[in-house]
């Protein structure tokens, strides 16, 4: 229906000499038409004047020529873009105006998404190249979009042929030496395409560009440790990354970090990202294997979350709430014994008279550390509850920790204290009540008062 409305303004727009009216109609209608309708609405030659209107200074005539063409793009197949459109596209990817590039990529992406898309930029080395060197772009949402463009061409065998096999693995090794802040970038991307599968790991691994990217674990400079670091656990998400790593002994390698940390000034800037590297493996694999071969991990946790250090007791905080959430990682922890006891009285310490943000960290963690029925019904984790000023409130508080982790959570720990003989001398007849309550009405109760009230107010 709305063929012939876009049609005359498509005339409209390339008889005038100053069309942003023309093209603002066009915006309205485009918008206003359902994908379906725009595919059979434009013809490919049209859409070369709305490209053509990009080349401009004009912002306000790029934003809407932008806005016109990611929706009728959209409506065309990837191979359609692929076939009819790869120069309009690639002068995009080298247009000033960073919106032009975004556009571009995102269509790119589609195309190299496609199984017939990616035999197409098999023969289109350059556009290849210039969508490589979009990466390298100030903007951090322009070298995202290339990132993501790149990722999918490698979900196919083809495309790890193309991107690995050919000048552009050497176009990329280019693009690297602008800064370490696009070094990185080109990392991200490594790790997403590792992560993909084993076989495009090691087209990654023959590429030389992990084990460079590993190399910079141990570097001089302190900050892209701390990102190495980053890159690596991303890379563990995967089994066969964990594999990888272990077989190049980067777990060890870790580990010696650790170590070596306690004698580092600038530790406290890479420090939590080992802790959290580990943290993520024992969740992956086992906590108990993680924390008997690396011993050094727990020691250090525990260590973190003693000496109240505002940019490493968070992370610690974190990672015990995160051990504390299964049933094997509460049991490494109760193994230590008194070590963990400490670390708790500690805990519960910063809850009365910590900082806003650090008390709700420590509240949280508690949660997870309590519910196990072995330790919440033991009489000196109830005590330890109530020793800690606002920990019982905070329990059985149901407007706050709303989400349903955070509710079956708290419905764990009531259930694991009620469980036990001593809850009611501890805990007191009155606050033994309101958990007795909290536990008959269940994990998800919503107080109805509220709603009554909202009523009343109309």
């Amino acid at each position: 229906m709305m063929a012939a409305p876009i049609e005359s303004l498509l005339n409209e727009i390339c008889e005038s000499e100053d069309p942003i009216e023309e093209l603002k109609s066009l915006r309205t209608a485009v918008l206003a038409t359902p994908v379906s309708g725009l595919r059979q609405a434009v013809s490919g030659a049209r859409l070369e004047i709305i490209f053509g209107l990009l080349n401009t200074n004009d912002k306000e005539q790029i934003e809407v020529c932008v806005e016109i063409l990611s929706r009728v793009l959209q409506a065309l197949e990837p191979v359609q873009l692929s076939q009819n459109y790869k120069t309009a596209l690639q002068s995009g990817l080298n247009h000033p105006n960073d919106s032009v590039k975004l556009l571009a990529l995102t269509q790119m992406g589609r195309v190299a998404g496609h199984t017939d898309g990616v035999t197409q930029m098999q023969n289109s080395a350059q556009i290849l190249r210039d969508v490589i060197q979009c990466i390298s772009v100030e903007r951090i949402a322009v070298a995202k979009e290339a990132i993501a463009a790149l990722s999918k061409l490698s979900n196919t065998k083809a495309g790890l042929d193309v991107l690995f096999h050919s000048d552009l693995l050497n176009k990329l090794k280019d693009v690297m030496l602008t800064s370490d802040i696009i070094r990185y970038r080109v990392y991200e991307l490594i790790v997403e395409v590792s992560r993909v599968s084993p076989v495009s790991l090691g087209y990654c691994a023959n590429s030389g560009l992990i084990s460079q990217m590993l190399e910079e674990l141990t570097g001089d400079d302190v900050l892209v440790r701390a990102t190495a670091i980053e890159m690596v656990t991303n890379l563990a998400q995967s089994q066969h990354g964990r594999q990888y790593l272990a077989q190049q002994g980067i777990m060890d390698k870790i580990s010696n970090m650790i170590i070596a940390a306690e004698s580092d000034p600038f530790s406290s800037l890479y420090l939590p990202g080992l802790v959290k590297f580990f943290g993520s493996l024992a969740i992956m694999d086992s906590p108990q294997q993680v924390c008997e071969k690396y011993p050094v991990f727990l020691e250090v946790v525990f260590s973190m979350a003693m000496n109240l250090d505002p940019t490493l007791t968070p992370v610690a905080l974190d990672t015990l709430g995160v051990l504390g959430n299964t049933v094997e990682g509460k049991q490494v922890l109760q193994k230590t014994g008194e070590k963990f006891t400490s670390v708790l009285k500690r805990i519960s310490k910063v809850v009365a008279d910590g900082a806003t943000e650090l008390r709700v960290r420590c509240l949280e963690a508690l949660a997870h550390l309590l519910t196990l029925p072995a330790i919440g019904c033991q009489p000196w984790a109830q005590q330890l509850m109530m020793d800690t000023p606002g920990f019982v409130e905070w329990l059985m508080d149901r407007s706050v920790g709303t989400g349903k982790e955070a509710k079956d959570c708290k419905f764990e720990v009531v259930g694991a204290v009620l469980s036990s003989s001593s809850a009611r001398e501890i805990f007191g007849g009155h606050n033994y009540l309101k958990l007795k309550t909290y536990l008959n009405e269940g994990p998800y109760y919503v107080n109805a008062v509220s709603s009554v009230i909202t009523e009343g107010a109309d």
